[in-house]
């Protein structure tokens, strides 16, 4: 039996997502260092207005899911494995050890700033339920083209999928889906298209910032959320932090891996539980938790017994 410690991703952000996290020594310590690196106070990155940038959600994402983890972790219990949807990948990299917390908090903010200035209004990301990943490429086929960019971006359930664009062309894809049958077609969150070719020049700009940053081989098993795979190798982590924007994440594959490796305890790091709802379609046997309304006894609790059992 395994564990996995599951980060999620932009759209997962909610205002007061910061103030909302445990009172705890751990999460404070990881909010003040947030604060000394980034120069600014962190907990003024989840009000409402702060959370219309790229950046500040990101960095919000990246601090919630440290602290959760350090917090999780304060008495040596350690997952097994750790994945990240997109951004979360970060605070799993930083969880497995793979990046100083202060790098990537520059590093994100570096992401988030070019993300937000390559892409400032008329773009985002389009949820598609309903219809299968076949069905979704022939929509895309129809209405991508020079003044109207659309790509798959996300397989997060096999008739869950997630397309990043321009406004129009998610439009024309978001009334194709629904004349096709789609249970729902709605606007994400975000408001830059993540995880698709139109972010392969921001992407090669961060490659750059990483290539100062040292990077260490994983103290946990880090699976990486575009190829489904574990990664172990340090410049093969560097490749897949630096891509993982412009590249499509196939968290349902991640989720298979994970449950074919032997996890059976999902714990989803704050905030949210959408990815808490993604694993109940793939984990046949198992316990899926939230950080999020669950109390800390009970989460010490299901990783004790994971620990155990693995021993």
């Amino acid at each position: 039996m395994s564990s996995l410690f599951a980060f999620p991703g932009q759209g997962a952000q909610k205002p007061g997502m910061l103030h909302r996290l445990p009172d705890e020594p751990q999460v404070a310590a990881a909010l003040a260092e947030a604060g000394e690196v980034l120069g600014e106070d962190a907990l003024a990155l989840d009000s409402a207005e702060a959370l219309q940038s790229t950046r500040a959600v990101q960095l919000c994402l990246l601090i919630a899911g440290v602290a959760g983890a350090r917090l999780l972790m304060r008495d040596g219990l350690r997952p097994d494995y750790v994945a990240g949807l997109s951004i979360g990948a970060y605070a799993a990299a930083v969880t497995a050890g793979v990046l100083n917390y202060a790098d990537a908090l520059r590093l994100v903010a570096l992401r988030g700033e070019l993300m937000q200035n390559a892409y400032p209004e008329g773009f985002g990301m389009t949820a598609v339920l309903g219809l299968d990943i076949g069905q979704v490429e022939g929509l895309l086929a129809q209405v991508s083209g020079p003044d109207s960019p659309v790509h798959l971006a996300n397989i997060n359930a096999d008739n869950q999928l997630v397309v990043a664009g321009s406004d129009a062309a998610m439009a024309a894809v978001a009334q194709r889906a629904k004349a096709l049958g789609a249970s729902c077609a709605r606007r994400l969150a975000v408001s830059v298209p993540s995880h698709s070719a139109l972010l392969d020049a921001p992407a090669a700009q961060l490659a750059e910032a990483f290539a100062t940053v040292s990077l260490r081989t994983p103290r946990l098993r880090y699976l990486s959320g575009t190829t489904a795979r574990p990664i172990a190798d340090p410049e093969r982590l560097r490749d897949d932090l630096a891509f993982n924007m412009c590249r499509i994440v196939d968290w349902h594959g991640t989720l298979r891996t994970a449950y074919e490796r032997g996890v059976r305890l999902h714990i989803e790091l704050p905030p949210g539980s959408v990815l808490t709802g993604l694993a109940r379609r793939v984990f046949e046997q198992g316990t899926l938790v939230a950080f999020d309304g669950a109390r800390l006894d009970t989460l010490d609790a299901l990783l004790r017994r994971e620990v155990g059992r693995a021993e």
